[in-house]
């Protein structure tokens, strides 16, 4: 059974940093990659960064890309999304998902939901001072 957990989630000032966690537990080989969404209030789910569990290739989708960073440690099954240079705009409840997903083929179509068959619970990020 796939299971992914987030955590590291919590208030922030603007400029400030923080480090998310998502521990993945029972993915099948063919479920190629962890990526991370987030959902603002009244907003789309929008995809932010995705992660290769083999090579570790990345794609970085959206206005993100610059101040948040993703990586993986395999030995603890664990992803991980650093966040630089917080900003209000950046609030949101930020979730892992994983799936059949090739990670170097995202620049062509861009990384969608559908692609993502399961998803954690969600972390609530705020920033504000």
């Amino acid at each position: 059974q796939v299971q992914l957990v987030e955590s590291g989630g919590g208030l922030v000032q603007p400029g400030g940093s923080l480090r998310l966690s998502c521990a993945a537990s029972g993915l099948p080989r063919n479920y190629y990659s962890i990526g991370w969404f987030r959902q603002a209030p009244g907003k789309e789910r929008e995809g932010i960064s995705c992660i290769s569990r083999s090579d570790g290739a990345t794609y970085y989708g959206g206005s993100m890309k610059g101040r948040f960073t993703i990586s993986r440690d395999n030995a603890k099954s664990t992803v991980y999304l650093q966040m630089n240079s917080l900003k209000s705009e950046d609030t949101a409840v930020y979730y892992c998902a994983t799936g059949e997903v090739v990670t170097s083929l995202l620049s062509a179509t861009g990384m969608k939901e559908a692609y993502f068959d399961s998803w954690g619970q969600g972390t609530q990020v705020t920033v504000s001072s």
